[in-house]
């Protein structure tokens, strides 16, 4: 539940690239320029060379086999400024489905690229507007020697700049089914792809993806023909842990500026920190904080400690579900001490109440979570 020397220094370390080389202000030029790519090149192949797309990955894949620990220190750290990179898309979500489900062959020769920031990679499974990880239409035919891809995928992060595309379709089963679900690495080039990027309010980089009569092989499978939901369970789980780790970054800049401005603004000649109810606000803000520190540290220990499915299952559910309360407290009560001001476009606070609402949708939200949790204790 604490960093060690190694950990803490890579903290350290990542909060100085952040806030020197990418914060806020790049965010917020980067809007307002309406960059293609919707991220800087430049600030990821630093970070690349920083090792963080190398984090978890074995040394035989070419990674540094520091733990998602160390992972989800950086990731903290990238939440805080809102920094804008693959790094969640292509490391926590996409490279993990191929550490954990990707066959010898397709780790030894994406991983090591994936560390190199040569490959961008991402996953696309959502269909509907609220997350249902089972929910797929989209199909997969077998034809000859391959499969035939049709269907549709919304929210697809990072979709109009990722290299290749994991798309998981349905070879068998009802369109709700566990069963049946086969995922397919695809590259967003082939004949029959289609990619439009999507302006969400928060600015992060989502897609929807539309795929005609896509030909792919049978190399292209990832885990096995009907078994997809067995790689999607265990991977998602490591992306809702690492999502938690980036909003609890967030919550925690967000409440760091709320408290300074609560020590600057004067109201009848006194600081409004003074208030006494503004005080009790702010406590309450800090207890749910470090509530969800411990939630984070937590699952992100399991990981490291390959502790059973079924455990890291909870601990992701309840990760998502209290960092994203916490997260949805401290950004509208940043908004509110702010007072007007906050409202307008002049003052960062209002970037974070927005990532939120994004962040609290992606591979569900506190309802969907707090569920989910209910189902894997058997009630």
């Amino acid at each position: 539940m604490i960093l060690n020397e190694e950990q803490t220094m890579l903290k350290d370390s990542a909060r100085d690239f952040c806030t020197n080389q990418a914060p806020i202000s790049q965010f917020r030029k980067m809007r307002d320029e309406k960059t293609p790519d919707g991220f800087d090149r430049a600030t990821w192949n630093k970070m690349v060379e920083l090792g963080w797309a190398s984090i978890p990955w074995s040394d035989e894949h070419g990674g540094l086999a520091f733990g998602y620990k160390g992972l989800g220190v950086v990731t903290e750290e990238t939440g805080r400024t809102l920094v804008a990179s693959p790094l969640y898309a292509t490391v926590w979500v996409g490279g993990t489905v191929i550490n954990i489900g990707g066959s010898a062959a397709q780790k030894s020769e994406l991983l090591p690229k994936i560390s190199t920031g040569e490959l961008l990679l991402t996953l696309a499974l959502e269909e509907s507007h609220r997350h249902a990880p089972y929910q797929v239409a989209t199909t997969a035919a077998k034809s000859g020697n391959g499969y035939v891809l049709n269907g549709e995928k919304s929210f697809v992060l990072d979709g109009h700049v990722a290299d290749k595309l994991i798309v998981a379709s349905r070879t068998s089963g009802g369109a709700s089914d566990r069963a049946g679900i086969t995922l397919f690495l695809v590259d967003r080039k082939t004949s029959g792809v289609s990619v439009n990027r999507l302006q969400l309010v928060d600015c992060r980089n989502a897609a929807k993806v539309t795929l005609k009569n896509v030909n792919v092989g049978t190399d292209a499978i990832i885990g096995g023909v009907g078994k997809g939901a067995d790689v999607l369970d265990p991977a998602l789980d490591v992306a809702r842990i690492g999502l938690a780790a980036e909003m609890f970054g967030a919550s925690q800049e967000c409440f760091d500026r709320t408290v300074a401005y609560l020590k600057e603004r004067e109201q009848f000649g006194v600081k409004i920190g003074t208030f006494q109810a503004l005080k009790h606000r702010a406590a309450n803000m800090f207890c749910e904080i470090e509530l969800s520190k411990s939630c984070v540290l937590e699952a992100l220990t399991a990981l490291d400690e390959a502790r059973p499915a079924a455990e890291i299952a909870k601990l992701a559910s309840l990760a998502k579900t209290k960092v994203g309360e916490t997260f949805h407290l401290v950004s509208r009560e940043g908004i509110q001490m702010h007072g007007g001001i906050g409202m307008t476009d002049e003052f960062d606070i209002g970037f974070f109440i927005k990532r939120q609402a994004v962040a609290e949708q992606t591979f569900g939200d506190a309802s969907f979570h707090r569920n989910r949790y209910g189902e894997l204790e058997g009630y």
